[in-house]
């Protein structure tokens, strides 16, 4: 069953009708055939264009490396400068340890008690208030609350450091031996 003039149905189902017929290609001998304007164009623009591509990407690598050498650069500045301020302002100013007031326990123990039994009062011989016919001190940088027993300090005055109790009342004034007694301070 021919269609038309020189086609020729194929034999079986799937498969098709020659065109033509193909020699044999060697790799040896068979030359590409040259390249169309077009496909020189072509192949121009798609150069160029990986060659823009390549160098937008070494820009941006060379942008995000100056511009990490910059953050790192100012990151250690900032931090330098934090460090001498910090420094700076840790060797200037006075340290500051908190005073508890204590009494003794019929023990001969000592126990916190609140701050307003030792100001206002009147002192007695290096820091010892007589108050109640009770004896009150002041501990030293010791901690815990009231009425349990100081932990850690001492019963000795430092002779730096600003001295405050938990209730804000200042009682020594660091510094060049400053002492101010009974100064009312912001409370804690």
């Amino acid at each position: 069953m021919s269609s038309g003039a020189g086609e020729t149905e194929p034999d079986e189902p799937g498969t098709f009708a020659s065109g033509g017929s193909m020699k044999s290609q060697d790799a040896a001998t068979t030359r590409p055939r040259p390249a169309t304007p077009a496909e020189l164009r072509a192949r121009e623009k798609y150069e160029k264009k990986q060659r823009e591509i390549e160098e937008a990407r070494l820009a941006a690598e060379e942008k995000r490396k100056k511009r990490n050498r910059r953050l790192i650069g100012a990151g250690a500045g900032v931090g330098v400068v934090g460090v001498v301020a910090g420094l700076g302002y840790w060797a200037l100013s006075s340290p500051t340890v908190y005073a508890q007031c204590v009494r003794d326990d019929p023990n001969g123990q000592p126990v916190i008690v609140p701050d307003s039994y030792c100001t206002g009062h009147t002192s007695g011989l290096n820091g010892f208030f007589y108050y109640g016919g009770h004896q009150y001190r002041y501990y030293y940088g010791s901690s815990g609350g009231i009425g349990a027993r100081p932990f850690g300090g001492t019963t000795t005055r430092p002779s730096g450091p600003t001295i405050k109790t938990r209730s804000g009342t200042t009682i020594q004034r660091g510094g060049l031996g400053g002492k101010f007694g009974g100064s009312r301070g912001g409370g804690s």
